[in-house]
């Protein structure tokens, strides 16, 4: 078994084990060092973001000093659902190893299929040119302080 995978494995069963939710662990690494891991923490924190891989990029990110995640690998005990997926990729992590798929996941009694497919049909546009003052505000801060 790879060593980061078998600390993921480790970081799922710490959670599930002290009963924080699901069997989700993830580790973060970068240049073979781990920086970051967590477990799913969704029972525990009362929060449905607290997957094994947000809990692990939250880590690594506070480990790193940085919201930039790149030059990492991330290794999870199953595959990343649409919201880690998409965390995943802001923090601009390019690999990601994972052991049980969705189908595996669904064998277990989580929904995570549903939401690869599913569409915000209750979604819809309000009060956007306010909105937009915020945008234009901080594209003007952002302009000013260089970052």
């Amino acid at each position: 078994m790879n060593q980061y995978m078998q600390l993921a494995v480790e970081e799922a069963k710490q959670g599930i084990r002290a009963g924080h939710g699901g069997p989700f662990g993830c580790v973060i690494v970068k240049e073979n060092q781990v920086v970051g891991r967590g477990h799913n923490e969704v029972i525990r924190q009362k929060d449905a973001t607290c997957h094994g891989e947000m809990m692990a990029i939250r880590d690594a990110c506070k480990n790193l000093d940085t919201f930039n995640l790149s030059g990492c690998e991330l290794y999870t005990t199953a595959q990343p659902c649409p919201m880690c997926q998409g965390a995943i990729q802001w923090a601009n992590i390019r690999k990601v190893y994972y052991g049980c798929n969705i189908s595996d996941t669904e064998t277990i009694g989580f929904r995570d299929k549903e939401f690869f497919s599913q569409s915000l049909e209750t979604a819809e546009e309000l009060d956007r040119s306010e909105c937009l003052e915020v945008f234009q505000e901080y594209q003007k801060l952002r302009e000013k302080k260089n970052y």
